[in-house]
């Protein structure tokens, strides 16, 4: 798959290789973003790990994703890989793990703030937006703080052959209030929809690393905000896998909003 039958406004630099089942490209390691498969591979149940945990610590130290057949979400922070099982509940991911949807950075902020709330999830994310360098095409965030609720999601395993829509339906959604903790997270433009997810897209961890999962929505109530903004995106593509149009049915487009926003 050549990387100019991607939308060229999606980033400055995409750049689309296959993988091999048992490593990603050598020469990714400098990429800004590093991705594994893509969004739309899982809406069609292509849900089988093709690279470990260990060989994508090569690749970023910050990030988020998910495990062989959807079992659970997984958060990078501080080059530490944790799995949010069904219930929530984090524990470290053995190197060996692997990864059917990752998308990991070498976090380097560029843009520092704090955020003093409570705020609502909307009014959150365009305090977010109005911090974005001019033009930022991509960009990676950390939250530090305290957060009055989160309401989060997870997933357990799921058999062969089942779609991320099917997936979602299963979800388990949960609260958590008054909680001290880190948002990771990636911001992509409405034309990503099916590379990736667009607008943000976020996960958590607590200051314990003991409780964790996919964002739903978020009320931080005294945060520290890092942005990252990239221009660069190395998509590995599993064997089989390829790149859908990058024009979306609004069909299409409420499917992912639907299975990412619960």
């Amino acid at each position: 798959m050549e990387p100019d039958l991607v939308d060229h406004r999606l980033i400055h630099s995409l750049d689309v290789a296959a993988m091999g089942r048992r490593a990603a490209s050598a020469d990714a390691g400098a990429r800004a973003l590093f991705q594994v498969s893509t969004l739309d591979a899982l809406f069609a149940g292509n849900l089988e790990g093709d690279l470990t945990f260990g060989e994508l610590a090569a690749h970023g130290d910050l990030g988020l994703g998910t495990l062989d057949r959807l079992d659970g979400e997984m958060i990078a922070l501080d080059g530490r890989f944790l799995r949010a099982d069904a219930d929530g509940n984090l524990a470290p991911i053995p190197p060996a793990a692997r990864t059917p949807f990752a998308v990991v950075t070498r976090f380097r902020p560029s843009v520092s703030f704090g955020l003093d709330g409570p705020l609502d999830h909307a009014a959150f994310l365009r305090a977010l937006d109005a911090r974005l360098p001019s033009g930022t095409p991509a960009c990676a965030l950390r939250v530090d703080g305290d957060f009055e609720r989160l309401e989060l999601r997870s997933v357990a395993r799921q058999p062969p052959g089942t779609s991320l829509a099917e997936a979602a339906r299963q979800q388990h959604a949960f609260e958590l209030r008054d909680v001290s903790g880190t948002l990771v997270g990636f911001r992509f433009p409405g034309y990503a929809q099916g590379l990736e997810v667009a607008g943000y897209h976020l996960h958590f961890a607590d200051a314990a690393r003991r409780r964790g999962g996919h964002v739903l929505a978020c009320r931080p109530a005294r945060v520290q905000v890092g942005l990252d903004p990239e221009g660069d995106l190395h998509v590995e593509l599993p064997p089989g896998i390829e790149l859908g149009p990058p024009d979306r049915s609004a069909d299409e487009r409420a499917r992912i909003r639907e299975a990412e926003e619960g």
